[in-house]
């Protein structure tokens, strides 16, 4: 035998595998290529999430860097300093009283609550929609940084569990999004925040047993976006939106509602109503944050609009007081 030949034979395998890449090599070139398609292919929402964890970022809220790495790029200044309510709420809805102008002596309702009460045992908030709360809820509504559900859903709950006889076994529904904005957003950030809201209300009251029923409320028609409207056109907005599509899951229950903010009362009420024609036992809301009506009062007047929605005219129209609009709404005209 030849032993060139066999040198050459032996060799030229080796030679050839240098010049090309192996099995192996080929797999992590194709892994690779499959994560670039995936970072292509991802919102950039998603993107600026994940690179938020490898690299170092500044603080979304107010700017200051942030020290280490965090799904959360908050710095713990303003998780710390978010707005408070202050002085006197109303006993069921949590509005100001302050300045509540009739109110009798020692009155512990608002003007609203008193002119119609709610069909909800009581609605509480962590803090005021202003300043740095309401930048977090930007970020988790409008950014999608959805991480951001847990610690906000998480100050929801811990006013959840302030409530006095609070029940034990509670069925928890999240406000919920009409499919076509859900399928665009990706999320429904009620549902995130009642997630959040459940963990921190376990790690508190072990004892408590909290069923999380994401589809027993469905919202049965789109609505228009509730900021920027007036209060009145805000319940004619939600008025006749929800329905329990799952009655068995709230029949005869207790139920915990949760949404992102309470602006006028509109959606709870609404959402509210809705569980009770179901057989909901009674219904308690609880926000990460208030817009109390005294921020609301600087918003501008809408233009006047005959009964088709259509403007009329320009310039403002005087609102409609507010306890007389709602009394019209929940008497069921």
């Amino acid at each position: 035998m030849d032993p060139e030949r066999v040198q050459r034979k032996s060799h030229g395998p080796s030679s050839q595998r240098t010049k090309s890449p192996g099995t192996q090599e080929k797999q992590e070139i194709a892994a690779w290529r499959a994560v670039v398609r995936v970072l292509r292919s991802t919102a950039s929402n998603t993107v600026h999430s994940l690179t938020s964890v490898i690299f170092p970022a500044d603080c979304r809220v107010c700017g200051s860097p942030l020290s280490g790495f965090s799904l959360l790029p908050v710095c713990d200044s303003c998780w710390s300093n978010l707005p408070v309510q202050m002085g006197a709420l109303c006993a069921c809805c949590g509005e100001s009283l302050p300045g509540d102008a009739g109110a009798p002596a020692n009155e512990t309702l608002c003007r609203m609550c008193r002119a119609a009460a709610p069909p909800f045992e009581k609605a509480v908030a962590h803090g005021v929609y202003a300043t740095k709360l309401r930048a977090l809820v930007h970020l988790l509504k409008y950014d999608g940084m959805e991480p951001l559900a847990i610690r906000l859903g998480a100050l929801a709950g811990a006013q959840a569990l302030t409530i006095a006889d609070l029940p034990r076994a509670l069925v928890v529904v999240p406000v919920p999004l009409f499919v076509g904005k859900r399928r665009q957003r990706g999320f429904n950030q009620s549902e995130l925040l009642a997630r959040g809201a459940m963990s921190a209300m376990r790690r508190n009251r072990p004892e408590m047993r909290l069923l999380l029923r994401v589809s027993a409320l469905e919202r049965q028609r789109a609505t228009e976006s509730q900021a920027g409207l007036s209060s009145h056109k805000r319940r004619v907005n939600v008025r006749n939106a929800f329905f329990v599509s799952r009655p068995a899951e709230v029949d005869g229950r207790d139920v915990l509602l949760i949404d992102d903010i309470y602006t006028t009362g509109a959606t709870a009420r609404a959402c509210t109503r809705a569980l009770k024609s179901a057989g909901a036992a009674r219904v308690w809301v609880a926000t990460v944050a208030r817009a109390q009506r005294e921020d609301m009062d600087h918003a501008p007047a809408e233009p006047p609009m005959d009964a088709t929605g259509v403007t009329i005219g320009a310039g403002p129209r005087e609102e409609i007081p507010m306890e007389e609009d709602v009394a019209f709404w929940e008497e069921g005209r």
